[in-house]
C-alpha cells in the first residue's frame, strides 16, 4: 500500500489538464520524458561562442546501430511542429546571433523574461545564472548557462539507444572540457544520481577494512587478561566471526531472493556489531560469575540461564521494530530493504550465538578447566616448574591454580581483568559518591537543555545530495546549481479547473491578485495586455471575449504557443473556457526545500478559500508530500511497536517497574540523539531515521539487563544494588562500547555524505546510551523511589516459630533438654 498525498492528486489533475505536447514551461512542470541530460557551464562571462560550439557538438552525436545511425534529432522529444524541444535560451542565443549578423541593435536579452522577434515572451530565469544586468533588466553578462536535452523512452530499443547516447554525451563533454579549460562544465544525466549513490560503497571499502581490523584488535584486547588460562582472546575473535556469518547469510538470502543492493546496507554491519557484540560479551561476563570447580556443562548451563533470556528479549525487540520497518507500511524502498536485511541478519545472529558461539564457549571452557594456555592451548606448568624458566616464559604463562587459592579468594580469580578491576574497585564507588551526584544531575539538565534546543530546530532533509559520495557529479552539479540558479523557485503550474467568468473584470482582478508577486508566464495576462493594445475593454461580453481569444489572440504567431494552455468546450454553437493553466515563478533569496514547502502550503491554503477554484503543481511537490508522509513512517511505526511490546511485556516480567524505567530511558536517549543530531547539522532523512530506529533497540540492549538487576534486587540499599548491577553488567557494556567506537571512527573519514550522516547518528546513539548507562541511571536510581529497605514481616500463624526439643533421660531418670532446634 502506498500513501498518496495532495501533491499526487494535483499531479493527476495536471496530467489531465495538460496535453501530450506542451511548451517548455509545461515540460518544467510535468515529468514524462524518458531521459534528460543537463549541462551547466560556468565562467562564460559575455561570450556565447563556446556554448554554441558545445550545443552543436552535442546535437551531432551519433549512435551507430546496424543499418542506421541515430542522432539527437531521431530520439529527442518532439514539439507540435515535429521539432526537438529545446530550452528557450537556445532560441534566444540564435536570435542574438542573427541580430549581430544583420547589424540589428534593437534586440537585447532581458532577465528573467526575454521577448523574441516574433513577440513571444520566454522565461530564462532557470537557464541563465550569475546574471549582471543593465537598466531595464537588460543582461550584460551571465556567469553560468544551463542547457537541458530531453530524450524519448518509448520502447526498449529507444531506451538502449538513449543509454548509448548518454555515454557518447559524457565523452563529448569531457573532450570539450579539455579543449576549453577556462570554462567549467558540470554534466548531469539521468543515471548520475544512481551511480553516485552506489559509489559510496566503492569509496568505503578500505575504510571498512580498517574498521574491521580495529574492531578485531579491540575485541581480542577486551577479552584478554594477565592470567593466560582464564583469558579468552579467541572468544573475542569468534564473536566477530559470529556477527560476520550472520551478516553474510542475510546478504546471501537477499541476493538469492532478487533483492537489490544499495549503499544504505553499509549500516547493517554496525547494527549487527552493536547487538551481537553485547550479547557475546554478556555471555562471557556470565561465565566469569560461575564457580571454577563446576563442570563445563554446568557452567555453560548457568551462562545460558543467566544471559540468554535478556538476549532473547532484546532480539525479539529488534525483530519487531525492524520488522515493522520492513512491512508495506514503509513507503521508502531503501528503508524497507534495509530493515528487511537487518531482520534476517539479527535472526541468524541469534541462532549462531546459540549454536556456534555457545560451542566456542564450551571449547574454551574445557581449555580453561585443563589449565591450557588460552592462545596456544599448551598445558601450563605449575608455579614451581615455572620458577626455573626465563622471565619472558613466566610472563606468557602466568596463571593462578585452584589449589593455590583459598575459598575466600576463589571469587576474585577474574579480578585481574582490567575492566572488572576498574569498575569494582574504582568506578562504582566514585559514581555513587554523594559529592559526585549533584554534578551528574547538573550535566543531565545541561544535556536536556541542549537536546531541547536542537529538537526545536529539527528539519526534514530532502536534498538527494546528502546520500551520495562527495567527489561526484551530483555534488558538483547541485552545488553549482544552487550557487548560480537560486534566484527563482521552480516553475509552478497554476491550474484553474472550472469554468469561470474570465470576461468579468472582478474575476480578472481576483486572478491577478492571486498571482501577484510572481514572475508570470500567463496566457491570461498576455491576452488582457493584447486587448489593451487594441484599445478594447477587457470587460467584453462572454461571446466577444471568447471569440476574440480563439480567432484573433491564439492565431497570432507570438501567442500561438498558448493554445496548449487553454481547454475549450462547445455547447449550442457557443465556446467556453472550461480549464486553463498559467506558470508562476517566485523570486527567492535562496532556494531550499523548506522555503518551497512553505510556498506550496500558502498557495494550497489560498486555493481552498479563494473564489476561483485552482490547484498548484510541480513535480517536486509530489516528492515533498510523499517524503514528508513517508519519512517519519518507519520511525513512527517502530516506536509504537516498541512501546506496545514494552507495555504488554510488563505483565510477563517479574516487575513492571523494569519496563517503566526502560521506557523513560529510551525516550531520554532518543530525545537527546534527535536534538544533538540537529545541532551537528544532520537532517531528518532516510539514513538518520533508520539510525533512530536502531537507537531504540541499542538502548534497550544495553540498559535492560542493568535495570532488571537493580529492580529485582531485594534487602540491600539502592546504592548497593546500583553497584551490583554495574559490576555484573557494566563490563559487557563497556567492552561492546569500546569495540563499537573504534569500529565507527574510520567511518568518519569516508568521503561520502551518506557515511558522514551514518557516523554522526551512530556515534551519538552509542555515546548518549553509554552516558545513560554509566552516569545518569546509576545516579538517578540511588535516590528515586521505591525504597529497597527490608520490611519487617508481620507475625502471622503461617510464620510462627516451631521449636523442636530433644530430651535425654539420665540413669537417675532425670529429664534434660539436650538440643533446641528452631524450625
Amino acid at each position: 500500500m502506498k500513501m498518496l498525498g495532495e501533491g499526487h492528486e494535483q499531479s493527476v489533475a495536471g496530467e489531465f489538464l495538460a496535453p501530450p505536447n506542451m511548451s517548455l514551461q509545461g515540460k518544467a512542470v510535468r515529468s514524462g520524458v524518458g531521459r534528460c541530460w543537463l549541462l551547466l557551464l560556468v565562467n562564460l562571462g559575455a561570450q556565447e561562442e563556446p556554448l554554441e560550439a558545445l550545443h552543436a557538438a552535442v546535437t551531432k552525436i551519433q549512435v551507430p546501430r546496424p543499418g542506421f545511425n541515430y542522432t539527437f534529432a531521431h530520439i529527442c522529444v518532439l514539439n507540435n511542429d515535429k521539432s526537438c524541444i529545446m530550452d528557450d535560451i537556445v532560441h534566444v542565443l540564435e536570435e542574438l546571433k542573427n541580430a549581430r549578423a544583420t547589424n540589428r541593435t534593437n534586440f537585447a536579452i532581458t532577465y528573467p523574461i526575454t521577448h523574441l522577434k516574433d513577440g513571444r515572451a520566454v522565461y530564462n530565469g532557470h537557464q541563465l545564472g550569475g546574471v549582471t544586468v543593465h537598466s531595464k533588466d537588460r543582461v550584460k553578462s551571465a556567469e553560468a548557462v544551463q542547457l537541458t536535452y530531453y530524450l524519448q523512452s518509448i520502447n526498449s530499443l529507444n531506451d538502449m539507444v538513449a543509454e548509448r547516447w548518454e555515454s557518447s554525451f559524457c565523452d563529448t563533454v569531457r573532450l570539450f572540457q579539455k579543449s576549453n579549460s577556462k570554462i567549467k562544465i558540470y554534466p548531469y544525466t539521468s543515471s548520475s544520481l544512481r551511480e553516485d549513490f552506489q559509489k559510496t560503497s566503492r569509496v568505503s571499502e578500505r575504510y571498512l577494512v580498517t574498521s574491521l581490523i580495529l574492531v578485531v584488535t579491540m575485541a581480542i584486547l577486551c577479552c584478554s587478561m594477565q592470567d593466560c588460562v582464564r583469558s579468552k582472546p579467541w572468544l573475542g575473535l569468534l564473536g566477530l566471526v559470529t556477527i560476520t556469518l550472520a551478516t553474510l547469510t542475510a546478504a546471501g538470502i537477499i541476493n538469492l531472493t532478487g533483492g537489490k543492493y544499495n549503499s544504505t546496507f553499509l549500516g547493517v554491519p554496525f547494527v549487527m556489531l552493536g547487538h551481537g557484540l553485547y550479547g557475546t560479551f554478556e555471555m562471557l561476563s556470565s561465565w566469569r560469575k560461575t564457580r571454577e570447580d563446576q563442570h563445563v556443562k554446568e557452567r555453560t548451563a548457568e551462562v545460558y540461564a543467566d544471559s540468554m533470556l535478556s538476549f532473547s528479549l532484546t532480539t525479539a525487540m529488534y525483530l519487531v521494530t525492524f520488522g515493522i520497518g520492513a512491512s508495506p507500511f514503509t513507503n521508502i524502498e531503501a528503508a524497507r530493504i534495509f530493515c528487511c536485511n537487518s531482520c534476517i541478519a539479527i535472526l541468524f545472529n541469534y541462532l549462531y550465538v546459540l549454536s556456534f558461539y555457545g560451542s566456542s564457549l564450551v571449547f574454551t571452557g574445557y581449555i580453561e578447566n585443563n589449565y591450557q594456555h588460552s592462545i596456544f592451548c599448551r598445558k601450563v606448568p605449575k608455579p614451581d616448574v615455572l620458577q626455573e624458566k626465563p622471565a619472558w616464559y613466566r610472563f606468557l604463562l602466568t596463571a593462578r591454580f585452584s589449589e593455590d587459592t583459598s575459598d575466600g579468594e576463589e571469587a576474585n580469580t577474574y579480578e585481574s581483568h582490567l575492566l572488572v578491576c576498574f569498575l569494582k574497585r574504582y568506578y562504582c564507588d566514585w559514581i555513587t559518591n554523594t559529592y559526585v551526584k549533584p554534578f551528574v544531575v547538573l550535566f543531565y539538565l545541561i544535556y536536556i537543555s541542549f537536546a531541547l534546543m536542537g529538537y526545536l530546530q529539527v528539519s526534514e532533509g530532502s536534498d538527494l545530495s546528502n546520500i551520495v559520495a562527495t567527489a561526484t557529479q551530483t555534488i558538483e552539479y547541485t552545488t553549482a546549481q544552487q550557487k548560480y540558479f537560486s534566484n527563482y523557485s521552480p516553475v509552478i503550474g497554476f491550474y484553474i479547473y472550472e469554468s469561470i467568468e474570465y470576461w468579468n473584470t472582478s474575476v480578472q482582478e481576483d486572478v491577478l491578485e492571486y498571482t501577484k508577486g510572481f514572475v508570470r508566464i500567463s496566457w491570461f495576462e498576455s491576452y488582457l495586455n493584447y486587448l489593451r493594445k487594441l484599445n478594447v475593454s477587457t470587460g467584453l461580453p462572454k461571446k466577444n471575449f471568447t471569440d476574440m481569444l480563439r480567432n484573433s489572440f491564439l492565431k497570432a504567431p507570438q501567442y500561438s504557443h498558448f493554445q496548449e494552455d487553454i481547454i475549450f468546450s462547445k455547447k449550442y454553437d457557443e465556446f467556453d473556457v472550461v480549464a486553463s493553466r498559467m506558470f508562476l515563478v517566485a523570486k527567492t533569496m535562496e532556494t531550499n526545500r523548506e522555503e518551497l514547502y512553505d510556498l506550496l502550503e500558502t498557495l494550497r491554503r489560498l486555493s481552498v478559500t479563494s473564489k476561483v477554484k485552482f490547484i498548484v503543481f510541480n513535480p517536486s511537490f509530489v516528492y515533498m508530500d510523499r517524503y514528508a508522509s513517508s519519512l517519519g513512517a518507519p520511525l513512527h511505526n517502530s516506536c509504537i511497536s516498541a512501546l506496545f511490546l514494552l507495555f504488554f511485556s510488563a505483565f510477563l516480567v517479574a516487575d513492571s517497574l523494569i519496563n517503566v524505567w526502560l521506557t523513560l530511558t529510551v525516550v531520554s536517549v532518543e530525545f537527546g540523539v534527535v536534538g544533538f543530531m540537529t545541532l551537528w547539522k544532520v537532517e531528518l532523512d532516510c539514513i538518520s531515521v533508520l539510525c533512530l530506529i536502531y537507537g531504540i533497540n541499542y538502548t534497550i540492549d544495553n540498559c535492560a539487563p542493568l535495570l532488571s538487576t537493580f529492580v529485582l534486587g531485594k534487602d540491600l540499599t539502592r546504592t548497593k544494588w546500583v553497584k551490583n548491577a554495574l559490576e555484573v553488567h557494566g563490563v559487557a557494556i563497556l567492552q561492546s562500547y569500546l569495540c563499537y567506537l573504534v569500529g565507527l571512527i574510520p567511518l568518519a573519514a569516508v568521503p561520502s555524505n551518506l557515511t558522514c550522516t551514518l557516523f554522526r547518528c551512530l556515534f551519538l546513539i552509542a555515546f548518549v546510551t553509554f552516558f545513560h548507562c554509566f552516569a545518569i541511571l546509576p545516579v538517578i536510581l540511588t535516590f528515586l523511589p521505591p525504597s529497597k529497605k527490608k520490611r519487617k514481616d508481620k507475625k502471622n500463624p503461617e510464620n510462627r516459630e516451631e521449636i523442636e526439643c530433644v530430651e535425654m533421660v539420665d540413669m537417675d531418670s532425670t529429664r534434660v533438654v539436650d538440643q533446641i532446634t528452631t524450625v
